[in-house]
């Protein structure tokens, strides 16, 4: 799914691919309105379970340690900083030789002003019992909006891409490059005062089985794929 013309071969989700296109290829690949309600009910959902572990406060998922952290240093929303954390991100794309597509602009953006808005119209809760339940249904949204927007195929986020990109051009693993970045600003966050909780443990361990289970449901199969079939 990188966003390049240099991208690896498409990969197997249980009968249907994350196709490696370009964002022109994105655009051209078939069933666009479907996968772009996808992509935007993907995203809001993301930031909507964003703001519900925000409201939570027992732990965030490493990014949202550092954009809390951030929060206690600069006079700008949770939001905000992940937008503007988002596009230094996006930075790193230029020496990587990656193209973001729609989705990933998108996600830039609308992202944050989702979980703004998540955190102005939900009350933090004082009960520990509904604090939980919080933080669970935000990492269980926050599953299924991943499989969503990243099934939508219009590009990956910019931390994703990154990540993606930095495989290619290393040759290391997935497992050790994305380790590597997210106990990276996990730190960082922490040490500028990001909260980090069992929240955080609980996120690591249950986000990558749940998208397992959710991606192969929504990942939409694309013409360049039925043709190669």
């Amino acid at each position: 799914m990188t966003a390049t013309s240099e991208a690896p071969a498409a990969k197997p989700v249980r009968g249907r691919q994350l196709a490696a296109l370009n964002p022109i290829e994105q655009l051209k690949a078939g069933h666009l309105p479907r996968r772009l309600v996808q992509l935007y009910l993907g995203l809001l959902l993301y930031g909507g379970s964003m703001g519900l572990m925000v409201q939570g406060n027992l732990g965030l998922d490493p990014w949202d340690v550092l954009h809390s952290g951030l929060t206690k240093h600069v006079d700008l929303s949770f939001g905000t900083v992940a937008i503007v954390v988002s596009f230094v991100v996006l930075l790193a794309w230029i020496p990587l030789r990656q193209w973001p597509g729609v989705g990933t602009i998108s996600n830039a953006i609308v992202i944050g002003l989702a979980v703004d808005l998540t955190i102005a119209l939900v009350d933090r809760p004082d009960q520990l019992w509904l604090r939980i339940v919080f933080m669970v249904a935000g990492i269980v949204v926050n599953a299924l909006a991943g499989a969503l927007y990243i099934g939508a195929q219009l590009g990956p986020g910019p931390r994703d891409g990154m990540m993606t990109g930095l495989v290619r051009r290393t040759g290391k693993s997935v497992r050790l490059v994305r380790t590597s970045i997210e106990v990276t600003v996990l730190a960082v966050g922490w040490l500028l005062g990001g909260v980090v909780g069992i929240g955080t443990v609980a996120y690591a361990l249950a986000i990558g089985p749940l998208v397992h289970i959710l991606l192969p449901l929504f990942t939409v199969k694309l013409k360049t794929e039925a043709a190669a079939n």
